[in-house]
C-alpha cells in the first residue's frame, strides 16, 4: 500500500454540512428542493423532486449555497450515496443530504466522489448510523472519515482510469439489462401469443361455469364465531395460515400458524395444493397458485379460493391467464374503491376465459413451464453477470484507494 497521508475529511475540505431540517413550504413550480432520493448511482438526479419558492431558496441557502463541484452524500435511508453537483441551476437540499465543499487545490471533486462510493466508506458509513427504523449517519461521524490523499495528479490520474473503466463496466450492465428485459419479455410475449388466440374452436366461458369452489375465510362464520375459534400465533402451531404475504416472499418469510382445533373448524378454507388464490381487498385482483404442500394450510382473511371443476379446466392454465396482460385487463374494470379496492365474487366470476378443450390447456401449460424454466435460467445467468459486475467495480475502488492502482513512488 501507498504511503499517502491519511486525514480527516473535515480538514481536505471547506464544509460540510447537512440540508434543511424543517420542511419548507412546497409550491407547484420555482426552486428545486432536493433530498436523498435525488443521489443515486453516482449521479444527482433532477427529477421527481419538490419545489420552494425563490424567497424561502434564499434564506435556506444563505450560508451554504451548493455550487457546481460540491458533493451531495446521501445521510438517511439510502445512506452513503455520492454524487457530484453537476449544474449550475440553483436549489437547496433538505436534510437528508449532506452538502460537502472540497479544497479544491488538494482535493478534486471526482476523486472525493469515487471515494465516499467506495465499500470502504460505505461498510464505514453502515456501522456509524444510528436511530431505529430508517437510520441516519451523523454528519459529525462524516467530518471524520479518513480519506487517503495523493498529490493532484495522482488523484486526476486515478479518476482518469475510474472513469474509463467503469464507462466500460456500464455499458457491460446496460447490454446485460436489456438481455435481461428481453427474456423476460419474451415469455410474456410467448403468453399473450397463447391466451389471444383467434381459433374459432376456443370459446370465452365465464369463470362461474368452470368453477367448482368460490369461498373465503368468512364463509366459516361470523366475525363472532370465528373469534372464539380462531387465534393466529406466530408460534409453530398444526397449519399454516395462508396469507398474500407468504405468496409475495415465496413462502420464505415468518409464517402465521394455527391451532389443529382452528385448521379443522375452517373447513370451507381449507388448501391442500393447486388452488387459484385471489386478493380480494387492498391489492385487489392479484392472483396466486398455492404450491403443492404435505403441511396443513388453511387460507387467512382478504383473500378467495377458486377451485375449478377438473372435467372443464385446467387451474394452472386459468391461473396463467389470468396473470396475464388479458386477463389483467379484464380484472381491473371489475376492482371497485378509490382508497382501497375491493373485487366482489360475482365479479370474479364474470370474468371470461379463453378455455380451448383440457388437452389443448395443458398442452400450453407444459409449453409455457418449459419456456419459464429456459426464461429463468436466462434471468439467473444475467442476474450473476451483474452482480458480477458490481463486486469488480467494488474491487477496482478498493485497490485504487488502496494505492494498487497507482504509479507513484512509495
Amino acid at each position: 500500500m501507498k504511503n499517502w497521508p491519511v486525514h480527516s475529511l473535515v480538514d481536505v475540505t471547506n464544509l460540510i454540512t447537512c440540508g434543511v431540517a424543517k420542511k419548507p413550504n412546497y409550491v407547484d413550480s420555482g426552486v428545486p428542493f432536493l433530498s436523498a432520493k435525488n443521489v443515486k448511482n453516482g449521479k444527482v438526479i433532477w427529477s421527481e423532486h419538490k419545489y420552494i419558492t425563490q424567497e424561502d431558496h434564499n434564506e435556506l441557502t444563505k450560508h451554504n449555497k451548493p455550487l457546481p463541484g460540491d458533493i451531495l452524500y446521501t445521510r438517511v435511508g439510502s445512506f452513503g450515496e455520492a454524487a457530484i453537483i453537476d449544474s449550475y441551476n440553483e436549489f437547496s437540499v433538505f436534510v437528508s443530504l449532506t452538502l460537502i465543499k472540497p479544497k479544491h487545490d488538494i482535493l478534486i471533486s471526482e476523486y472525493l466522489k469515487y471515494y465516499l462510493n467506495s465499500s470502504t466508506v460505505k461498510e464505514l458509513a453502515k456501522a456509524s448510523i444510528s436511530g431505529s427504523g430508517v437510520g441516519n449517519l451523523n454528519v459529525g461521524t462524516v467530518r471524520k472519515f479518513p480519506i487517503p490523499l495523493p498529490s493532484i495528479s495522482e488523484q486526476k490520474r486515478i479518476v482518469a482510469l475510474l472513469d474509463t473503466v467503469f464507462t466500460d463496466l456500464e455499458q457491460t450492465r446496460a447490454k446485460t439489462e436489456q438481455n435481461l428485459k428481453n427474456a423476460r419479455e419474451l415469455f410474456e410475449s410467448y403468453l399473450q401469443q397463447v391466451f389471444s388466440s383467434k381459433d374459432d374452436n376456443i370459446k370465452s366461458t365465464e369463470l362461474g361455469e368452470v368453477v367448482d369452489v368460490l369461498t373465503d375465510y368468512h364463509a366459516n362464520g361470523s366475525y363472532k364465531v370465528l373469534k372464539q375459534h380462531v387465534e393466529l400465533s406466530d408460534q409453530e402451531d398444526f397449519a399454516w395460515m395462508v396469507r398474500s404475504t407468504d405468496f409475495e416472499k415465496k413462502f420464505q418469510n415468518s409464517k402465521r400458524y394455527i391451532s389443529e382445533h382452528a385448521y379443522n373448524y375452517l373447513t370451507k378454507s381449507k388448501l391442500f395444493g393447486g388452488e387459484i388464490i385471489m386478493s380480494k381487498i387492498g391489492n385487489a385482483g392479484k392472483v396466486y397458485l398455492m404450491p403443492e404442500t404435505d403441511r396443513a394450510c388453511s387460507l387467512a382473511m382478504n383473500l378467495f379460493l377458486i377451485r375449478l371443476d377438473a372435467s372443464k379446466a385446467n387451474n394452472e392454465y386459468v391461473y396463467r391467464y389470468l396473470n396475464s396482460s388479458s386477463g389483467k385487463a379484464q380484472i381491473a374494470p371489475r376492482l371497485k374503491g378509490a382508497a382501497t379496492q375491493t373485487i366482489t365474487k360475482d365479479n370474479v366470476r364474470s370474468l371470461l376465459i379463453p378455455l380451448p378443450s383440457l388437452v389443448k390447456q395443458k398442452e400450453h401449460i407444459l409449453a409455457l413451464q418449459e419456456l419459464e424454466v429456459e426464461t429463468k435460467a436466462l434471468e439467473t445467468l444475467y442476474l450473476r453477470k451483474l452482480d458480477k459486475i458490481d463486486e469488480l467495480k467494488k474491487s477496482i475502488l478498493q485497490k485504487a484507494f488502496s494505492g494498487e492502482l497507482t504509479t507513484e513512488t512509495k
